[in-house]
């Protein structure tokens, strides 16, 4: 397993152009001129992926009010991530990227370690990408619950 080499503040942030939940492509790009959160989970509806994605629910006006949109995005297929988002009650893009290769591109995809046992996964990371397409905030290893609000903070939101 190699390591992947993590972005950080001030990198341009790896372009993509994945499905969404319906199935529709939804790109970086079609968010220039914003601020967005990219936010990289490892399974939809699973405890910790489902809370954290509900604190981004409950979070988003006043994200939004700050001018932040939100992007999840995990390898799970369009259909399943369509039905997270209706029994969640999500309001915000859910993008598939089955091949992995954009988590792989965000350093979101690589190495984990699980009471002592060495494994390939999604890297739980959040992303603030400004309006440029810059990275302004790289966080690996977040934990689901409490991380919302706590990113809350330190954009003091």
């Amino acid at each position: 397993m190699t390591d992947i080499k993590k972005l950080e503040a001030g990198d341009t942030a790896p372009a993509f152009t994945l499905p969404d939940a319906d199935g529709n492509d939804v790109s970086l790009a079609d968010y220039k001129g914003k601020k967005v959160i990219v936010y990289f989970y490892p399974a939809a509806s699973t405890p910790g992926c489902t809370k954290q994605a509900c604190d981004f629910r409950d979070s988003l006006a006043e994200l939004n009010g700050e001018g932040l949109e939100v992007i999840g995005i995990s390898p799970d297929k369009p259909a399943k991530l369509a039905k997270f988002r209706d029994s969640e009650g999500l309001n915000f893009p859910l993008l598939s990227d089955v091949e992995k290769s954009t988590l792989k591109q965000w350093a979101a995809f690589g190495e984990k370690k699980n009471y002592g046992k060495v494994y390939e996964g999604v890297i739980r990371s959040t992303f603030l990408v400004d309006e440029s397409g810059k990275i302004e905030v790289a966080q690996y290893n977040v934990r689901a619950t409490g991380h919302v609000a706590k990113l809350r903070r330190d954009l003091s939101v």
